[in-house]
């Protein structure tokens, strides 16, 4: 396959592919805002767009991947989606202003910022943010065509739009991150998550404080692998208890003390002692047990007993929030065993999936913030709950 594609070089070689789907997003372009053959536009843009997934593949499977390739990629990414989100916000559909900062942000990493990385002998590879962004991006121009001339559909394009700008800020900034630092980062924007879930539930704006929460959740997601990866400092498994204590105790305690009723704050008090005696037993005790496979809990890890409790709060009806309280703790304090989502679950998906679920979780929450639809928030909570329960099942007895 390498030599067949070595010999076709002006059409399969990775390069080549990315040459094409920038010229293919350039036609789309005109064939679109400038000519009015829309439909066949966006057809062809939809192709591109396939494109992007393909020249990777290619690099890797045939052992193709060039220095060149490397910076070339993320540029003709930029050159397929900017430009026709340019055009969408001067038909009105997004806000001008906010395309205009995310193209700002977009040729600051793929020039200046790959500059100073290449003086300082950095990597200049994209990491999971932009991969993300990308794929959102690309979503995000036919969404717009959607929109274009159907009053009918709901219109979060700019929140989306603001999705791909932290994303794309998140991508540059990274890439200026020493790799040991990464953990330490994640766990302490985990904190500051559930700091701000404290005050935003004490101003009783209980919605965004879940969503708080479940930002934090992210940010925990990764950095025990970002630790066992890139390493760590010494102060990096300290901050990471504090932070889950903090996000993943103290703030849902919080909630449930001021939505659950009158008698709301017994209960609150024993879920906060659930989940501290979660993490007290699984630093001193779980840690070091030598039956328990790696990346195997013993009972519900503490941020999934928070999805559990922050899902039934916006759900549930308030005299019914206790019984969801004890019934968490219940399972966090078990010897039932779950599966580390990061370390287990996270290994079994293929990447591409992957990168699709977190740009499809993004929209869907888009669509939620757009709408405020709080109940359907809290069934998007309990049905991911769900989801690692049976998938973190079926991977224990894949292991076993």
């Amino acid at each position: 396959m390498r030599d067949y594609i070595a010999s076709h070089q002006w059409l399969l070689h990775p390069n080549s592919i990315c040459y094409w789907r920038a010229a293919l997003a350039l036609v789309g372009f005109i064939l679109y805002f400038l000519v009015g053959y829309q439909a066949i536009a966006i057809f062809i843009f939809t192709f591109a767009a396939i494109l992007d997934g393909v020249d990777g593949v290619v690099a890797r499977s045939c052992n193709m991947a060039t220095t060149w390739g490397e910076w070339l990629d993320p540029l003709c990414d930029k050159l397929t989606y900017l430009p026709p989100l340019v055009g969408f916000a001067y038909l009105g559909i997004m806000r001008t202003d906010l395309v205009w900062i995310l193209v700002g942000i977009e040729l600051a990493g793929q020039f200046l910022a790959r500059h100073l990385l290449a003086l300082i002998k950095y990597s200049g590879a994209a990491n999971n943010f932009g991969k993300i962004k990308a794929i959102i991006c690309f979503s995000l121009v036919i969404y717009c065509a959607l929109l274009h001339g159907n009053s009918g559909v709901i219109d979060m394009g700019d929140e989306v739009l603001a999705a791909c700008l932290i994303l794309a800020t998140a991508s540059v900034i990274c890439k200026f991150i020493p790799n040991r630092l990464y953990a330490d980062i994640l766990s302490t924007l985990n904190f500051f998550c559930g700091i701000a879930s404290l005050v935003l539930t004490h101003n009783q704006h209980f919605a965004w404080a879940i969503f708080a929460i479940i930002v934090g959740q992210l940010f925990d997601l990764f950095d025990g692998r970002m630790a066992e990866k890139h390493g760590g400092t010494k102060y990096g498994p300290y901050l990471d208890d504090i932070a889950d204590f903090v996000s993943f105790g103290l703030s849902p305690a919080y909630v449930i003390t001021l939505s659950g009723g009158s008698w709301a704050w017994i209960f609150g008090l024993i879920y906060l002692s659930g989940v501290a005696y979660r993490l007290i037993r699984f630093v001193t005790v779980d840690k070091k047990r030598t039956d328990l496979p790696y990346g195997i809990f013993n009972g519900l890890p503490s941020p999934a007993g928070a999805l559990v409790v922050l899902g039934a709060a916006l759900v549930v009806p308030a005299d019914y929030l206790w019984l969801v309280a004890i019934l968490s703790v219940a399972i966090m304090v078990s010897h039932v065993r779950f599966a580390h989502f990061g370390r287990v679950i996270l290994k079994q998906i293929p990447k591409p999936l992957f990168f699709l679920t977190c740009a499809a979780l993004v929209l869907v929450i888009s669509y939620i913030i757009k709408t405020k639809n709080v109940q359907m928030f809290g069934f998007l909570i309990l049905f991911s709950v769900l989801t690692y329960i049976i998938v973190g099942r079926k991977c224990l007895k894949s292991k076993s």
